[in-house]
């Protein structure tokens, strides 16, 4: 399984946190609380053929 570390600002308080991300799971969508503020935060990505991966990041 390879993980990639994301790094983000939380939507909600504005506080750079981060997300292991599964690459071995070519798309994905979950919520996930911050780890600050615990407010839920929705989270989406995609794993290209090329290895390249696409994150979103929203207010769950």
């Amino acid at each position: 399984m390879e993980q990639f570390e994301q790094f983000f600002i939380c939507p909600h308080c504005g506080e750079n946190i981060s997300v292991l991300l599964d690459l071995s799971v070519a798309n994905q969508e979950y919520i996930e609380d911050c780890e600050v503020c615990c407010h839920p935060i929705a989270i989406r990505y995609e794993v290209g053929d090329d290895g390249k991966v696409v994150f979103e990041e929203d207010r769950g």
